[in-house]
């Protein structure tokens, strides 16, 4: 998948309006990848930076290529109301009307929720991990077997739970709160 997504970096090298970059969360990028919820690698985002989705789309170039040609580019948001349908721009009304301090406490609101989602289940996984470091080496394969399909159901609803949330207007609160800020710094 590197050689396609270097080839789709120099199809948009020259791009005004989208930008596909790379980003090496194991070095200097990990706050970032931290802060827009990179859990494993690769992990594709695409978006408004301050709401970026999770790509799910095959990982050809042809692809990659076929989806950003669609996708990419400007979006609905606070900068472009023109493409946002209407429910689009009665929230980010609904959030441009909110104090700073209710839109940063909003925001912090779903962050922490965000994050005691990820906690939970780690600390679901770290059972899980006791459980298989605690049974004898011919009961491995049968707990196994339990301990998968407990894995996966709990992925599911912590995803859920994630989907819940993001869906709540986490992201267009923060694309707001950007906006605010660069014109506040103009």
């Amino acid at each position: 998948m590197k050689a396609d997504w270097e080839k789709l970096m120099a199809e948009f090298k020259d791009s005004s309006t989208a930008l596909v970059a790379d980003v090496d969360c194991t070095a200097d990028g990990q706050s970032l990848c931290q802060e827009v919820g990179v859990r494993g690698y690769p992990t594709i985002k695409y978006g408004d930076p301050s709401d970026l989705q999770d790509y799910q789309g095959g990982r050809s170039f042809d692809d990659l290529l076929s989806f950003a040609k669609a996708n990419l580019g400007p979006q609905c948001g606070p900068a472009n109301l023109d493409l946002c349908d209407d429910a689009k721009k009665a929230d980010i009304a609904k959030y441009s009307a909110m104090s700073s301090e209710q839109l940063d406490a909003f925001i912090q609101d779903g962050k922490d929720k965000l994050e005691k989602l990820e906690a939970d289940f780690k600390d679901f996984v770290s059972g899980l991990d006791k459980q298989m470091e605690a049974v004898s080496p011919d009961e491995k394969d049968a707990l196994l077997q339990r301990l998968r399909k407990e894995y996966k159901e709990e992925s599911d609803k912590k995803d859920e739970k994630v989907a819940e949330v993001k869906n709540s207007g986490l992201g267009l609160a923060k694309a707001v709160r950007a906006s605010l800020a660069g014109k506040s710094e103009q």
